[in-house]
């Protein structure tokens, strides 16, 4: 009997170690580096915990699906992954910073809502109206004087810069939501504009939830 119980606890053990897969990755900050001293968690049974000096980290854990945490004493995250058969799996993590604000930003979505799309569409309307309305009385002055007086037009600030202006008074980062209040833009618009400041290195743009984070590059 003692032989029969030893046996299948040999199978089990062996079943276990045929379907381990290694979890492993790197935990940067919210600026793309690095992190040290992290301490790290994984819900296995039991547990598992890592404290990473060079940023780096490594789990073995059976087929499921488990949430791997990271922490310092100002930034924390939590990702899930799901293992279904032995390998390999790579899982970066990245720091937010643990505070209100940041809170905020994360809660935020960049969808756009029904009662958002039609007030977009009456302020186009409204602009529309306005522009018809500067036109006419444009021509009417032309028609008065019969001569355009020259003016001196002041050097205007592009979009882009606009954009920037934007994220430096939100501190260095904002919700791509957040960016979107200060144009009479579409979202579209919005997120090209974006783009192109990325391809030009001037920000990077980190995905968070349903939304995205903008961060002014130092």
């Amino acid at each position: 009997m003692a032989k029969k119980l030893f046996l299948i606890l040999f199978l089990l053990i062996l079943a276990d170690a045929v379907s381990a897969a290694i979890i492993h990755g790197s935990v940067y900050d919210i600026s793309l580096n690095k992190v040290t001293d992290v301490k790290l968690e994984v819900d296995t049974i039991p547990k598992q915990f890592y404290v990473s000096k060079d940023g780096d980290y490594e789990f073995n854990v059976p087929v499921g699906t488990y949430t791997i945490k990271a922490s310092t004493l100002e930034a924390s995250a939590s990702e899930e992954i799901s293992v279904q058969d032995e390998g390999m799996y790579v899982l970066d993590l990245i720091l937010f910073p643990e505070f209100d604000e940041e809170t905020g930003l994360i809660g935020e979505s960049d969808e756009i809502r029904p009662e958002d799309y039609f007030e977009e569409e009456r302020n186009r309307v409204a602009y529309i109206i306005v522009g018809i309305l500067v036109l006419i009385a444009i021509v009417a002055v032309i028609y008065l004087i019969k001569r355009k007086k020259p003016g001196k037009k002041g050097k205007q600030t592009s979009d882009l810069d606009k954009v920037i202006k934007v994220i430096k008074q939100e501190g260095g980062r904002a919700t791509q939501k957040e960016i979107r209040k200060h144009f009479p833009l579409s979202e579209a618009k919005i997120s090209l504009m974006i783009t192109e400041l990325e391809h030009k290195g001037i920000v990077k743009r980190i995905k968070k939830g349903r939304g995205n984070i903008i961060i002014l590059n130092k």
